[in-house]
């Protein structure tokens, strides 16, 4: 899980990636990415840390050009290095140059690598962008192919999710993968001024007030004459399953002021809070969010039962998203660091404490035992996802199935465990209730219902 933007048609494009980055900014907080075509060359610039931190108005300056494409990382393939941020770069010597940025992973790398290079092709990293950049040069300068046709052979040979953007110096090229299991949205502005992205947010606070999705298995190329469209033989590609995307972008990943595959997060999150409600058979005075990606759930689950919706943890926002650190170690400082509850307000009280998901319990373990520190009389886990069972191959680092505490567990046990007083979790079935097209995405982290297949490693 990663961000993406690629920006066409600007005097000052690099400001505008910025900006969308920064937009992006919750979906990698790693290292962040840009590079930047004038029409002859690309600038690129990309290093660990935030994105204010790395485009700095003096940087910015320097990265002159009117395309340019940007990445926010959140690692899954390939270490924590600057040999494996975005975007990634190939120039020939008598040709184009090649930039490339996307979100997701490819379940048969390994395979496809190896392809590539028994026909000598270098590889710089062991990320999956530069896995998808290589192949489609090598088509294109050895073999003669389009880099429209270049592509479609990637939706043909790559398995799994990816969500792109190709820039030459001066073209750009969005494509998805056939189940568009990320989310990746584009538009045009009043001015000519084309952007893409992986969430509506980021087109938000560029100006661009017409959006629609890139289509699952959907190519689309910009340059200064027009705007051309290009789909894949998806139903062939997915042998007539249909598109899968990620349950996971509405409950957790994607800001809820973001329209992600046809719907309002933010709405998908309430009704998932009201369902939660539904169900309750505890007596409750106060329902607190764990912030801010329960929030909303906890603003359904709220309404549904008319109990007061209270901010009862107050977020540190200097802190990254505690779910994406790399090290356990971290990941149980960084809820220290993170959340602190109010002074002299818990104290008496049953509490419906509302989350997004448990993964591997240590983060809700820590605040479940701060609430009660402060005070409170219970603490009732009300959960917005399934127990998360599973793997995910597809662009979340969730860990080896052994180390998910639902599979180490009984759902008592976690109880205990974490020293609630009661947990339960959204079912399955009402989850598929909160989103208009059910069938239409992938549960595979609470089902093992996996659309593409499984990684061949251990995770």
């Amino acid at each position: 899980m990663c961000g993406i933007i690629g920006v066409f048609n600007h005097p000052k494009a690099a400001e505008l990636v910025m900006l969308g980055l920064f937009a992006e900014q919750h979906r990698g907080q790693e290292s962040c990415g840009m590079a930047v075509s004038d029409g002859r060359a690309f600038r690129l610039r990309k290093k660990m840390g935030l994105v204010k931190q790395v485009f700095t108005p003096e940087v910015l300056k320097e990265l002159d050009g009117t395309i340019a494409i940007g990445h926010v990382r959140y690692p899954t393939r390939g270490t924590a290095t600057e040999f494996n941020s975005q975007p990634h770069l190939v120039e020939t010597l008598e040709g184009p140059s090649y930039a490339l940025v996307s979100n997701g992973d490819i379940i048969n790398y390994d395979e496809i690598r190896k392809r590539l290079e028994e026909k000598n092709v270098y590889f710089k990293s062991d990320n999956d962008c530069e896995l998808i950049l290589r192949f489609i040069v090598y088509k294109v300068e050895k073999e003669g192919r389009s880099v429209s046709d270049s592509i479609l052979e990637v939706m043909q040979d790559f398995k799994g999710a990816y969500s792109a953007v190709l820039a030459v110096r001066d073209k750009l090229y969005m494509f998805r993968d056939p189940f568009a299991i990320r989310p990746m949205v584009w538009g045009k502005r009043a001015d000519g001024v084309v952007v893409t992205a992986s969430e509506s947010c980021a087109l938000d606070i560029l100006g661009i007030t017409k959006q629609e999705e890139v289509g699952a298995g959907e190519i689309i190329i910009v340059d200064d004459k027009e705007i051309k469209r290009i789909r894949a033989d998806v139903d062939k590609l997915r042998n007539g399953k249909k598109p899968s995307h990620c349950i996971f972008e509405l409950v957790y990943f994607s800001r809820p002021d973001s329209h992600d595959f046809g719907e309002d997060v933010y709405s998908v999150r309430e009704a998932i809070g009201r369902k939660l409600a539904q169900v309750e058979e505890y007596d409750i005075d106060i329902v607190v969010p764990v912030p801010d990606s329960a929030n909303f759930i906890a603003v359904g689950y709220s309404r549904e039962k008319n109990i007061p919706y209270e901010m009862g943890l107050i977020r540190n926002h200097y802190v990254g998203r505690t779910f994406i650190k790399p090290d356990q170690t971290i990941r149980d400082e960084g809820v220290q660091q993170k959340f602190n509850t109010l002074p002299n307000f818990f104290e008496g009280k049953r509490v419906a404490l509302i989350d997004d998901s448990i993964v591997r319990g240590s983060t809700i373990k820590n605040l479940v035992r701060m609430i009660k520190y402060a005070g409170a009389k219970e603490v009732h886990l009300r959960i917005g996802s399934p127990q998360v069972k599973y793997p995910c191959y597809y662009g979340i680092d969730t860990p080896n199935q052994g180390n998910l505490i639902a599979n180490k567990l009984t759902l008592d046990e976690i109880r205990d465990f974490v020293d609630a007083d009661s947990i339960k979790h959204i079912t399955l079935s009402d989850l598929r209730t909160t989103v208009a097209k059910p069938d239409e995405y992938c549960y595979a982290c609470f089902n093992a219902d996996y659309p593409v297949g499984v990684d061949n490693e251990p995770k």
